[in-house]
């Protein structure tokens, strides 16, 4: 089970960036993919989740109208759209998988266990 988190970059306030999540050694349309992130001198935070079902379920209530989730089966790519992006946002953003599927209920709830590199996004002027 591999992921790989790309497409971060420096962005002034108020623009967009798109960041990938790229699966591999696994069937990642069949199971829950997260993305936390972690601001400088911060814990890491869980920020949302798509489940196998491509049910996408938030839990930062700072990200919800701005951040949103996709798959792409064929490229077995995860894509976390930002738009609106604040400084606050600045962090080193990851995903991650427990491998929960879409035959478990609330799977995006439960804990993760594969990780990701992750990216750094900057939000700056």
């Amino acid at each position: 089970v591999q992921l790989q988190a790309s497409g971060g970059g420096l962005v002034q306030p108020g623009g967009s960036l798109r960041l990938s999540c790229r699966a591999s050694g696994f069937d990642s349309d069949y199971y829950a993919i997260v993305w936390f992130r972690q601001g400088p001198g911060k814990e890491r935070e869980k920020m949302l989740c798509i489940s196998g079902s491509d049910v996408s379920k938030y839990y930062l209530d700072s990200v919800k109208g701005r951040f949103t989730l996709f798959r792409d089966s064929m490229k077995k790519t995860v894509y976390l759209q930002m738009n609106s992006l604040k400084p606050e946002d600045t962090a080193v953003y990851y995903c991650a998988t427990g491998l929960w599927g879409r035959d478990t209920d609330d799977a995006c709830d439960y804990g993760v266990n594969f990780w990701g590199e992750g990216t750094q996004v900057t939000v700056s002027s």
